[in-house]
């Protein structure tokens, strides 16, 4: 049963931004490590941050300085801002627990692209 809902992605030319939202029931929410993943064509899927439930973070290499994950416990939901945007940035972004995730949600569409 999926419970993660993404939203948040589109269509942004290189060095824009964009932000993306992850909404989840409290019972799966509140008490876990949080992780944004993401998936591009062809590839793996891969963390790209995480954040637990006192607020501190952890990134992979390759986005730390220009993404920022952040949650409100109080709103159930988890954010991520993406700054300077790189082509490679291009895949569907899922959010889920960063230990022994859950079902995966749809995932929400980022594109980065002149």
């Amino acid at each position: 049963q999926v419970q993660f809902v993404e939203s948040g992605g589109g269509l942004v030319q290189p060095g824009g931004s964009l932000r993306l939202s992850c909404a989840a029931p409290a019972s799966i929410f509140r008490p876990y490590t949080m992780a944004w993943y993401r998936q591009a064509p062809g590839k793996q899927r891969e963390m790209v941050a995480r954040v637990n439930g006192g607020g501190a973070t952890d990134y992979a290499y390759w986005v730390q300085g220009r993404f920022i994950i952040s949650r409100d416990n109080a709103k159930n939901t988890m954010y991520l801002q993406m700054n300077s945007l790189k082509r490679e940035d291009t895949a569907v972004y899922y959010c889920n627990h960063a230990v022994d995730p859950l079902a995966w949600g749809q995932g929400t569409q980022v594109t980065v692209s002149a």
